[in-house]
């Protein structure tokens, strides 16, 4: 099967499809941590290459609820717009299996519920990442293996967040965006392994 893997510099489900057999290719505006079979570019120019499966990992930046204190102003300069005309390219694309991930956010309420959201301890790795997938001509991902989901911090405001999570804010925004946003690799391969 021809997969395009949207959004993706880790290669970690490009290289989970590959490890089956399949011909998977990343593709993202960042260098891929391993740049074989990496497209470093705009994806939009290859939809149309006649894939048969699509898994699309948008940016959320403009999209998730952990950003609302911030949609008033990204409304008004028209960022909000943009991510949302953004998913919706993947979700209208011509290709016959779909994907699309994103953490919980505003798509659920402009476009549709998600089909499925999965935690990354129901795949094997003890941590906390409520993830939405919005699925076409795929089934729901079958838990593999549930853990324990992982240490909390909690806050004196009684907020509470996966430590993991809260430790990326020490980091520099742009490893922080990264570290938040790769794929967990036991996800990843039940991806390969349930559709591929």
């Amino acid at each position: 099967m021809k997969v395009l893997v949207a959004c993706e510099f880790s290669g970690a489900v490009r290289d989970a499809f590959r490890a089956k057999g399949h011909d998977a290719w990343s593709c993202d505006l960042l260098p891929s941590e391993n740049p074989t079979y990496h497209i470093q570019g705009d994806v939009l120019a290859l939809l149309l290459d006649g894939w048969d499966m699509i898994l699309a990992f948008p940016p959320c930046t403009h999209l998730a609820v952990s950003g609302a204190a911030w949609f008033e102003q990204k409304r008004k300069d028209g960022r909000q717009k943009e991510g949302i005309d953004f998913f919706m390219l993947f979700a209208n694309a011509p290709i016959p299996k779909i994907a699309i991930e994103n953490p919980v956010g505003i798509m659920s309420s402009i476009w549709r519920k998600p089909d499925q959201i999965i935690q990354p301890y129901q795949f094997g790795q003890p941590f906390s990442k409520k993830t939405c997938l919005w699925l076409k001509d795929l089934p729901l991902l079958k838990p593999t293996n549930i853990v324990e989901r992982g240490e909390q911090i909690t806050f004196a405001s009684g907020k509470s967040m996966p430590k993991w999570y809260s430790d990326a804010f020490r980091l520099p925004p742009a490893e922080r965006a990264k570290v938040r946003s790769k794929t967990f690799q036991g996800i990843a391969n039940a991806m390969a392994e349930q559709w591929g």
